[in-house]
């Protein structure tokens, strides 16, 4: 089981980067917008890839060409090293 996060510094290159805390929960949030639902779907799908390797996955909903996505770790009852983890693969799969 992961282990939640003593220490938020870890999250500093990610909210550089645009992604937030969500308010009233232990989680981060970031709308990743792309060029139509296509390149959105695409790129959801090479997360999913990566999300089941890590058993870990995302709470996201997509509209079109915006994907939203907020990442936490239930089982830690807050954000995990697997956030970070997975948030920061989200970022390069967006290149």
């Amino acid at each position: 089981m992961a282990e939640k996060l003593k220490d938020h510094a870890t999250l500093e290159p990610l909210l550089a980067n645009g992604w937030a805390l969500v308010e009233g929960r232990d989680a981060l949030a970031k709308d990743f917008i792309f060029k139509d639902f296509n390149a959105a779907f695409g790129w959801m799908t090479r997360v999913a890839l990566v999300a089941e390797k890590m058993d870990h996955h995302p709470e996201w909903f997509n509209v079109y060409k915006t994907v939203k996505v907020t990442l936490t770790t239930h089982d830690a009852g807050g954000l995990s090293e697997l956030d970070v983890t997975l948030a920061r693969k989200m970022d390069a799969l967006a290149v």
